[in-house]
């Protein structure tokens, strides 16, 4: 387990000049605004009780700002499920930046994705005072990459929740991190939160628990050429033993064993997830 991190803590001059060079507008990004229009979204009234409601085990604007998220940014969203972040970005990036979210197919093999696109979908469409400027994509699979998300000159950020062990059960994780690099601009940042495993989880236990080793991910990422910025404790929950019957399903939101050991579980919270800042070599 890591310390706390704070989120002024950043790469010193020597650590960043060794590792990549960035240009002029990835600091500025890097530092964002002063946070008060995000933390207006993130109380909007757009946002339902239930969804504010997890904003103490997600943490999002302590994570959006460690991100370098800032309001003229063009930000691809990843698998954005029911658009609980998508309900903070949208707004916050609606006047003067750009929102993609790249979901899955709609013609998709699996039922439950293809329900869930159009669930997002129909999101979008009901309010366009929020979504209306919300540019809806496809996540590349299969070894592919991006087909109907293509930002001008490169996107800023691209942002992942708790996808990774979906990709690595699905065989593209690498193809899709290679997407990734190949949408963001030189100096573009990729954020990662994701459950954390163990160092050395075998590959059976990441699919079957939900929960992937952080120097995994990092091993990944950078062999599709980014390089690792910085890390943050903003979403560690020590309260998580990870070995629960039904993985990190077993905890809030999903409660998959119903009223099994609810408390107990309830009391976990959500899982201890890693949150990692990458970035995109401007080489």
């Amino acid at each position: 387990m890591h310390t706390t991190h704070h989120l002024n803590r950043r790469l010193t001059l020597g650590a960043l000049l060794g590792a990549v060079m960035l240009p002029n507008q990835a600091f500025a990004a890097a530092d964002g605004p002063d946070g008060t229009a995000l933390t207006a979204v993130i109380a909007g009234a757009h946002r339902s009780n239930a969804n504010r409601a997890r904003d103490g085990a997600r943490h999002p604007y302590e994570t959006l700002r460690f991100f370098g998220l800032a309001p003229t940014q063009t930000v691809v969203e990843i698998a954005p499920g029911a658009g609980w972040y998508t309900e903070i970005l949208a707004p916050y990036l609606k006047n003067t930046g750009r929102l993609y979210a790249a979901h899955y197919s709609a013609d998709a093999p699996e039922e439950g994705r293809r329900r869930a696109r159009a669930r997002f979908e129909s999101k979008l469409a009901q309010d366009p005072a929020i979504f209306g400027r919300t540019i809806l994509g496809t996540l590349p699979r299969d070894g592919g990459g991006f087909t109907d998300i293509a930002p001008l000159g490169g996107a800023d950020l691209v942002l992942t929740f708790r996808n990774v062990h979906n990709w690595i059960e699905d065989g593209h994780l690498d193809a899709t991190l290679r997407a990734f690099h190949a949408v963001l601009k030189p100096g573009g940042v990729l954020g990662v939160e994701e459950h954390r495993a163990a160092s050395g989880t075998p590959i059976a236990q990441i699919i079957a628990s939900g929960y992937v080793p952080e120097d995994f991910v990092i091993k990944s990422a950078n062999a599709a050429g980014f390089i690792l910025a910085d890390r943050s404790e903003i979403n560690a929950n020590p309260r998580d033993t990870k070995d629960h019957a039904q993985g990190v399903w077993s905890l809030p939101p999903t409660l998959r064993g119903g009223e099994v050991d609810r408390a107990k579980f309830m009391a976990i919270g959500e899982s201890d997830r890693m949150t990692l800042k990458f970035i995109k070599p401007a080489t």
